[in-house]
């Protein structure tokens, strides 16, 4: 057993006789597993995502949850490595639940799992600090992926509404050569950015625009030193907040 397994069991075991002490129950994770919280209003909808995920060695439904208030509850008592979270339930819905939970759980990737497409809910639930977004007619294989990219801190978005963010950040009217809080970026480091925000790796940015790994790498090393972070996620979520792209948007 690695010193890291060890740290694991033992941070679980204190977990587990703290809510026994509590008397609340909260599941025991085993190492090396991603912890899921499901929270959707439909009962059938949840037990179909359970079904699908525990059939995934690497994954463990810890909890579910049928309306905003309940998600945030098991959030806060389990802290999920990923919650997938519905836009419409009963109470509070996702958009108000999703901004609580990323304010007081910010480990926990947030993966948006709906049937809208509509680009105001999109937008909103992007800016609120999802770490995906996925429509609900995604297949179980392209679910899990989804599960493990968020858990691994990257974003996600649903190839169906990309475009659609593409769409509003082409809206957003900016100068060709704005800055975003720090130096300004070109026309093509700007585009680059916005295919990271999309999840894009730098051979799929490459081969989008027709250029090289090694210049796609170089501009992301000037576009990080422009806008003062240190890698694609920090970018990402940058660009989202100063109106620019999605590293939310994605």
């Amino acid at each position: 057993m690695t010193k890291l397994t060890e740290v694991h069991h033992y941070f679980n075991e204190i977990l587990f006789r703290l809510y026994r002490g509590s008397g609340k129950e909260v599941e025991v994770v085993p190492a090396g597993k991603i912890s899921i919280v499901i929270a959707d209003d439909h009962p059938l909808v949840r037990e179909g995502i359970r079904k699908i995920l525990e059939l995934e060695p690497g994954i463990q439904v810890v909890a579910e949850a049928g309306d905003g208030q309940e998600a945030i509850a098991m959030a806060r008592r389990h802290h999920p490595d990923v919650i997938l979270i519905d836009i419409n339930m009963p109470g509070l819905n996702g958009i108000e639940a999703t901004k609580v939970i990323r304010r007081e759980l910010p480990q926990t990737g947030i993966l948006a799992l709906t049937i809208h497409d509509d680009e105001e809910y999109i937008i909103e639930l992007l800016k609120c600090g999802v770490s995906g977004y996925v429509l609900k007619d995604i297949g179980a294989e392209e679910l899990v992926k989804a599960i493990f990219q968020v858990a691994r801190g990257y974003q996600v978005i649903h190839p169906g509404i990309a475009p659609k963010v593409i769409d509003y950040i082409q809206k957003k009217d900016l100068p060709a050569n704005s800055s975003i809080g720090g130096l300004p970026l070109t026309p093509r480091e700007r585009e680059i950015l916005v295919h990271v925000s999309l999840g894009k790796s730098n051979r799929e940015i490459a081969r989008d625009l027709y250029i090289s790994e090694k210049t796609v790498k170089n501009h992301l090393t000037n576009i990080f030193h422009k806008i003062g972070v240190s890698d694609r996620t920090q970018a990402a979520l940058y660009a989202l907040k100063h109106g620019l792209s999605g590293g939310n948007l994605i």
